[in-house]
């Protein structure tokens, strides 16, 4: 059975070359879906944001794997930046690895923690990414996920040339960057991961005012007020109550489990949290235990009396909601502490 499924896979992948060379594409590259419009022998805006949206990404259970669009988040502000999303991996595998510690589960050692840019470098697919070694040769996917083999051939790589063209418009660049923040994370998280990435936010103000058919998943309406009207209108975790002529501020609604990862929109996967300890919670630096206590990682440091209040959150009870409301459900908290709590991990420096 698995013989037979590999060996549709490789018709399927040469089928689809034939299509992509006969349509003038770059090489290796492939339609993103069954059918897909070829203008001319050239990619289309809609082809390369439902690429985006597909990208594949290797699962372990149900664990989180950032990987790909967190490069792609640096290499769109790159290309912002300079024009061009060319790059060793030398010099990506820094900054790349600790957006993907940063903003991806946790890992147990140190050596992986410095080298995870090494599996989205090789992985992230050919349609819309070359990969060539020092003396211009492709590298294969198969290559092995290895920082310091990558160095050694003085890997480099760069988004396709039709990827680049349609990046040159801001709307375009605007568009994906969009996508993968919505796709992959949380709001809260919105921007760090671009400062990290060197985009912007003011690129996002693009995304508004262009289509695109790449369907998102909707939040339900009213959402947010049910949740602090739960919650009394007070941090779950520090009981901030601030308001301003009878309106909160600096409170928000935040899922357990992220909406980005098929976290529902109701009051059992779901806590009114100040912007502060949202943001924290997101980050993995705060957590929930078991009977929904404060957790505080480890790797949380502060100098400040200000900063400090934060640790001194850890063995605190969580506010429960009023009028006997539900609290967040064991599953959604197993999902954060394994998925998002930086749980006594090691991080690249």
């Amino acid at each position: 059975m698995k013989r037979r499924a590999a060996v549709s896979r490789a018709v399927e992948r040469r089928a689809v070359k034939r299509r992509a060379v006969k349509c003038g594409f770059p090489e290796g590259f492939s339609l993103p879906r069954a059918g897909g419009v070829c203008q001319g022998g050239r990619v289309t805006r809609d082809e390369l944001l439902h690429a985006l949206a597909n990208l594949r990404r290797a699962r372990i259970g149900e664990v989180r794997a950032p990987h790909k669009p967190l490069l792609l988040l640096w290499l769109l502000g790159r290309f912002a930046a300079t024009g061009s999303s060319e790059v060793a991996y030398g010099e990506a595998e820094g900054p790349v690895s600790r957006m993907i510690n940063a903003y991806g589960p946790p890992v147990k050692n140190a050596s992986d923690a410095r080298r995870r840019a090494a599996m989205p470098f090789v992985h992230l697919e050919r349609e819309l990414w070359e990969l060539r070694d020092a003396h211009g040769r492709p590298v294969a996917h198969t290559v092995a996920e290895s920082g310091p083999r990558l160095r050694e051939q003085g890997a480099t790589g760069r988004l396709a040339p039709d990827v680049e063209r349609l990046l040159a418009d801001p709307g375009t660049l605007a568009a994906a960057t969009r996508l993968l923040v919505d796709l992959h994370f949380t709001p809260a998280l919105e921007p760090l991961i671009l400062a990290d990435a060197r985009l912007d936010p003011a690129v996002l103000e693009e995304a508004g005012y262009v289509r695109t058919t790449v369907r998102r998943r909707p939040r339900r309406a009213g959402f947010s007020e049910q949740v602090l009207d739960a919650y009394g209108r007070a941090c779950a975790m520090c009981g901030y109550d601030g308001a301003l002529g009878g309106r909160s501020v600096g409170l928000e609604a935040a899922h357990v489990r992220w909406h980005s990862q098929n976290g529902p929109d109701e009051l059992g996967n779901a806590l009114a949290l100040c912007e502060l300890h949202h943001a924290l919670f997101d980050l993995g630096a705060l957590g929930l235990t078991d009977d929904l206590r404060v957790r505080v990682s480890r790797h949380y440091t502060a100098r400040s009396t200000a900063g400090r209040a934060v640790a001194d959150l850890e063995g605190r009870p969580l506010a429960a909601p009023q009028d006997g409301g539900p609290t967040p459900a064991p599953v959604f908290v197993a999902w954060h502490g394994e998925q998002v709590f930086k749980d006594g991990q090691l991080l690249a420096a």
